[in-house]
């Protein structure tokens, strides 16, 4: 599996990515979907990557999007996007391998931390047990987020370490305010 950086116009990401917009509007209401069209991951915040397999197969994809840079007065802090893999590709470990290149990117980029929000239905069980694993814990919402009961907020801190879990407190606020 190769993950790279790519431009989320090429042809068959952007079907792949059609079909992420299409089930976020299909099981949440449209004020709680908050994916990322191609417009905004276009945008010079995001880095998009995907993942393929040797032949070139699109597996999956995830982006990177910068809340807060880090300065010599911020921590930086970092969002996941549009993780989806490919239906032929689920139960290969694509999502885990996407996440862990994005968290590396955070990592790199000197982030204290880097969250996510997906939705609480059942829809989206596999993926909160994917963030869980990884050691994102419960947040509260963060960078524009507002309350919402159709979303779920996690966080990973990247301060407590490689292979160390977060040491956040469920409901804390991350970014700015945090």
């Amino acid at each position: 599996m190769i993950i790279a950086p790519e431009s989320p116009a090429a042809a068959d990401v952007r079907r792949l990515l059609e079909e992420h917009l299409a089930d976020m509007y299909a099981t949440s209401p449209a004020e709680s979907v908050h994916a990322l069209d191609l417009t905004a991951l276009l945008a010079p915040a995001v880095t998009f990557v995907t993942a393929r397999d040797d032949d070139g197969t699109l597996l999956g994809c995830g982006a990177l999007s910068e809340l807060e840079p880090t300065t010599a007065t911020s921590s930086g802090h970092g969002e996941v996007k549009s993780m989806r893999t490919a239906r032929p590709a689920r139960g290969r470990g694509v999502a885990g391998a996407v996440l862990d290149r994005l968290v590396g990117l955070a990592r790199e980029r000197g982030y204290a931390a880097v969250s996510l929000e997906t939705g609480p239905q059942e829809y989206f069980a596999a993926a909160r047990r994917l963030y869980e694993r990884h050691g994102f814990v419960p947040c509260g919402p963060f960078g524009s987020y507002s309350p919402d009961p159709c979303s779920v907020f996690r966080t990973l801190d990247l301060t407590a370490g490689p292979g160390r879990p977060a040491t956040r407190a469920a409901g804390a606020v991350v970014g700015p305010a945090a």
